[in-house]
């Protein structure tokens, strides 16, 4: 695990961005997966104005995002549809028939979900996975205690996750219960991935996932086992990491080549 930690979130979110340029910049027709929520919203703004600026350009990207709710039609507003449109994609030049998100409005989940396997599959897999965490230490909307060989399918969000989500409803009974979400295995084979988190509200699952041990109590732990992992923090998310210090003397020493 490559551990970079930011004072801002801001900040954080600019070295997000420089990994998902790096990637681009170095692959002829790169595969991203993508994932929603306030912590990569930052990270987009700032790909928004790189490609706005002619730094960069998503022309030759294929997406993939992690999950979507269950029950809810693209135009509404708390899909996550919704969402990576009105936040990402329409203010790009993305191709926008390279992009694709779970079906969770689909009247047969369980085929939207093979689907889903297939089109990752058919465009060579992911080069780049975009990933938050969840308080109770959950990738993708893969919960604790769930199977290390998950596959996109439908799950059942936890009352936590249920809780935390509220915030972007009107009413706690209006979150979805149902979700279509990325395997935990299906995360894995992603060649790099990107996990960034803000707020001490995370701290706990960040230790967990990071000097924890591997547990499907901590979903997020099984990336200890993953080949090419960066996880960007701000100073509140990383407050509880025993080895903090080291991992910043680590950075402080990379060679040229291994800075983004």
């Amino acid at each position: 695990m490559e551990i970079l930690i930011r004072d801002t979130p801001e900040a954080g979110a600019k070295v997000g961005a420089s990994v998902v340029r790096k990637i681009i910049q170095t692959k002829d027709k790169p595969v991203l997966g993508l994932a929603t929520g306030g912590t990569p919203l930052r990270m987009y703004k700032v790909l928004i104005r790189m490609n706005q600026s002619g730094e960069l350009s998503f022309r030759n990207c294929t997406t993939f995002n992690l999950d979507e709710y269950g029950g809810l039609p693209p135009e509404n507003k708390r899909s996550y549809h919704y969402y990576m449109m009105s936040n990402f994609f329409d203010h790009t030049d993305i191709d926008k028939k390279n992009v694709h998100l779970p079906d969770g409005y689909a009247e047969d989940l369980r085929e939207t979900c093979r689907k889903y396997e297939n089109l990752i599959n058919d465009a060579g897999g992911i080069d780049l996975q975009v990933l938050g965490i969840g308080a109770n230490g959950h990738i993708g909307f893969n919960e604790p205690t769930g199977s290390f060989a998950s596959r996109t399918w439908v799950k059942i969000l936890s009352k936590q996750t249920i809780q935390d989500n509220s915030i972007y409803f009107d009413k706690l009974e209006e979150v979805p219960r149902h979700v279509v979400t990325m395997g935990i295995a299906t995360i894995m084979e992603s060649r790099h991935c990107l996990l960034m988190a803000n707020g001490a509200k995370k701290a706990d699952a960040i230790r967990k996932m990071i000097e924890g041990p591997v547990s499907a109590s901590c979903p997020a732990s099984i990336l200890q086992m993953h080949p090419r992992v960066t996880i960007v923090l701000d100073e509140e998310a990383s407050y509880l990491l025993t080895f903090k210090d080291h991992y910043k003397w680590v950075e402080k020493n990379k060679l040229d080549w291994q800075l983004y």
